[in-house]
């Protein structure tokens, strides 16, 4: 086994749902770094696999635990990184230690496998030949609505991870901010014995959640259809102010008084004038 950090996949609920790479790895490593050990020794345990040296790795000790990680690949020693479901440096920690483990000048190989994000992709129905996953969310009400603000006019399905004691407010940002009519795919305990997927539009997903208490349980993965309408096609005169301006002046001033001008979307416009620099 090559001496490298392995950032390595776990299931997300159902422990089946591993690779055979993924189990040789974690067999092979000389350290097993965990978010949290008591989950990943369960998952050693089902597979009967030893727990070589489990260090534990999370939010709060990250950097010492890459200080460690890098000392013992030092030593010739391959380390497994793992989370307690996903993959690590995803939503969860990680991506300090891989650029601590790549200063350091070793090598740093992907596991893949589970993910909840395409998972429910996969399973919601909707058109997302692009999408954006966001992950969480912040956890105050005036910094996610600020967050979901920018991200209103985006065309692409959103992809966004919240936690059962958050999802009542969040739904109702979501539907405050990006209106009732787009489209929501709710997924909940996803590969899990009570897994749930379901889809509707925001205007009736506070309804659906409150219609049974077990609709608000498990850990989420949310999907919103992208914003289509204020990216049609730009009226033909405010797109020939838009040139004329882009002419004169710097791109962001130009984009700011042709939305005086002609009351059009700032994100469109912005848009649009990249189009145009980016013909000339």
């Amino acid at each position: 086994m090559e001496c490298a950090l392995y950032v390595v996949a776990t299931p997300i609920g159902n422990l089946r749902d591993i690779s055979l790479r993924a189990l040789d790895v974690l067999a092979s490593a000389g350290a097993v770094a965990a978010e949290d050990t008591r989950n990943t020794l369960h998952l050693l345990n089902h597979y009967g696999l030893a727990a070589n040296r489990l260090l534990a790795l999370h939010r709060h000790n990250e950097r010492d635990a890459a200080e460690k990680i890098v000392a013992l690949l030092a030593q010739g020693l391959p380390v497994a990184m793992v989370s307690d479901a996903g993959t690590p440096a995803i939503s969860d920690p990680g991506a300090l230690v891989v650029e601590a483990v790549r200063a350091a000048g070793h090598r740093v190989i992907p596991v893949p496998g589970a993910n909840a994000a395409v998972a429910a992709l996969s399973a919601s129905g909707l058109p997302a030949p692009h999408f954006l996953f966001y992950g969480f969310l912040p956890g105050k009400p005036s910094a996610r609505r600020r967050e979901l603000q920018a991200l209103a006019a985006l065309p692409y399905t959103l992809v966004f991870y919240e936690a059962p004691h958050r999802i009542l407010e969040c739904v109702s940002d979501l539907r405050e901010i990006f209106g009732g009519e787009r489209q929501i795919a709710l997924a909940r305990e996803l590969t899990k014995m009570f897994e749930h997927i379901h889809r509707c539009a925001l205007a009736e997903a506070t309804d659906w959640l409150n219609s049974d208490p077990d609709n608000r349980r498990g850990e989420f993965v949310l999907l919103v259809s992208g914003e289509t309408a204020r990216h049609e096609e730009l009226a033909e005169e405010t797109a020939r102010i838009l040139a004329l301006l882009l002419k004169e002046l710097p791109l962001k001033q130009a984009v700011h008084l042709a939305a005086e001008i002609s009351g059009a979307g700032k994100n469109e416009l912005y848009r649009r004038a990249l189009e145009i620099k980016g013909r000339e």
